[in-house]
């Protein structure tokens, strides 16, 4: 597997329509928050209860961020929520669903609208697909890669990996052969 790569809102829109909800409703908080799929799956019903706004110390660098739940997510979130974690296992109630239940849904997902041309052949598209629309979308918000950075909780001293999220939409672009072009007005 490569490392992934972003789609536009569009196409991503329609891989998400054909996800498992609770799948579809894990995707949606990546691309809202910018947190990375474990991050999302370990949420406890109790902590989103609370509020739109928590910390969240993320499993890769243990490092704390704070998050901002947009209120409508929030209450889909909360109305599926189980006894303990936002996400349930499927077998178990004490355990979240697993990264790999949320990837294979989205590789399904991916794979019917690639075939159709919706997803550029060549994209790879995984659950970090997420994380890299909500970067590019600060990117453009912003126009600050500084933002960006802060979002994504990256080290300060290290924007070439940032700017790979914040210029993701454009690597994708070369990387497909120029699949997703913008369409330039004509001057008038």
């Amino acid at each position: 597997m490569g490392r992934a790569d972003w789609l536009d809102r569009p196409a991503m829109g329609h891989v998400l329509a054909a996800l498992m909800p609770a799948n579809r409703l894990v995707m949606e908080c990546c691309m809202a928050t910018g947190l990375r799929v474990g991050d999302v799956l370990a949420l406890k019903t109790a902590d989103v209860q609370h509020g739109p706004r928590m910390t969240v110390r993320e499993q890769k660098t243990g490092k704390s961020r704070r998050v901002y739940w947009p209120a409508e997510l929030r209450l889909r979130m909360l109305q599926q929520a189980g006894r303990v974690w936002v996400f349930e296992g499927r077998n178990d109630w004490r355990k979240h669903r697993t990264r790999s239940a949320v990837y294979k849904d989205l590789q399904r997902a991916a794979r019917v609208f690639r075939a159709s041309g919706v997803v550029p052949k060549g994209a790879q598209v995984s659950t970090h697909t997420g994380r890299k629309i909500r970067a590019v979308d600060e990117f453009r918000r912003t126009g600050s890669v500084d933002k960006v950075a802060a979002l994504l909780n990256h080290d300060e001293g290290h924007s070439e990996v940032t700017l790979l999220y914040a210029l993701a939409d454009e690597l994708t672009r070369r990387k497909v052969g120029g699949a997703g072009k913008r369409r330039r007005t004509p001057a008038r």
